[in-house]
């Protein structure tokens, strides 16, 4: 029986959904998601090119901007193909090594753009409270081991998470409700007990998304209490202006991704379709969104763009 046991367990894959009802129409569907792949993957390169060919924008904040986009980069590579694969070619099967290591990206990439998001703020903070020391506050060797911090703390984090599931038997229903693997929901094949899954799961989103968040919004309470104590209303707007595009990309980051943590863990009356338009929201929309946030706002960089396709 062990051996049997054993065999289903090594051999056993999960399916992958698309949209549950639309299969007839996937082909269509698969046309937005293709062209904000093709989007995500463009824009956030052509951020990454600029960026790194032009002197002028060597600057901190910049800086930051691409640490940002090769995030998404990752994320667009990372989940984008199994879904136009589910659309094209009904490519459901994925096998458990597989889904373990989609996993595992998906959610280092994601918690590496939240601890991206939150020195951003900080960036943004340093910029408005004291901008004559900002250059020598926020020097490179220090935002190299800012960078670093973020991606050591995403990788520790989420590397136990397959092998903690690779413990695991699973021998329950084994169709996932996204087109990706995502831990939350993997955890619940499995016939075994689950508790330690949880429990840590629940840590990792406390103490990066919960502790993130909360010290964005004290960065932006700072920040407010700072330009309100600025005399000029010119000046005032100005200096807000500059935190726009950060304030838009914290919402379409955490959002979605808060939104559809807590539907798995206290959602489960919630309808099905929620869940998988969320999960596509959470994962495919700051990618998109955020090179054209900061293409529209930043000047310099929209300018640098421009330039780019007039040559």
């Amino acid at each position: 029986m062990s051996a049997v046991n054993d065999t289903k367990f090594k051999s056993a894959v999960f399916l992958l959904t698309g949209i549950p009802g639309q299969e007839d129409v996937h082909l269509w569907i698969s046309i937005p998601f293709c062209l904000m792949y093709v989007i995500s993957i463009v824009g956030n390169s052509l951020i990454l090119f600029i960026i790194k060919t032009d002197p002028s924008l060597h600057e901190p904040m910049y800086i930051f901007l691409s640490m940002l986009a090769l995030t998404d980069l990752g994320l667009s590579i990372a989940t984008i193909p199994t879904i136009l694969g589910i659309f094209w070619f009904n490519s459901k099967l994925i096998s458990l090594n597989a889904c373990f290591a989609q996993l595992f990206f998906i959610h280092t990439l994601s918690f590496i753009e939240s601890s991206v998001l939150l020195v951003m703020a900080f960036d943004r903070f340093v910029a408005i409270h004291d901008p004559l020391r900002y250059v020598s506050i926020l020097t490179l060797p220090r935002i190299s081991k800012m960078g670093l911090v973020c991606v050591l703390r995403g990788v520790a984090l989420i590397f136990p998470l397959p092998f903690l599931l690779n413990r695991f038997r699973y021998c329950r229903a084994n169709v996932l409700s996204h087109s990706n693997c995502l831990h939350q929901e993997v955890m619940k094949m499995a016939c075994s007990d689950i508790t330690i899954n949880s429990i840590y799961g629940l840590f990792i989103i406390v103490s990066t998304v919960g502790l993130d968040s909360l010290l964005i919004l004290l960065s932006y309470v700072m920040i407010l209490k700072t330009v309100l104590s600025i005399a000029s209303h010119v000046e005032r707007v100005r200096a807000l202006n500059t935190c726009v595009s950060h304030f838009c990309a914290v919402l379409l980051f955490y959002t979605p991704m808060i939104g559809l943590s807590v539907l798995h863990r206290f959602g489960k009356s919630s309808p099905p379709l929620l869940q998988i338009l969320l999960g596509y929201v959470y994962l495919l929309v700051p990618p998109l969104m955020n090179p054209i946030v900061y293409s529209v706002k930043s000047k310099h960089l929209r300018a640098r763009i421009i330039r780019v396709f007039i040559k």
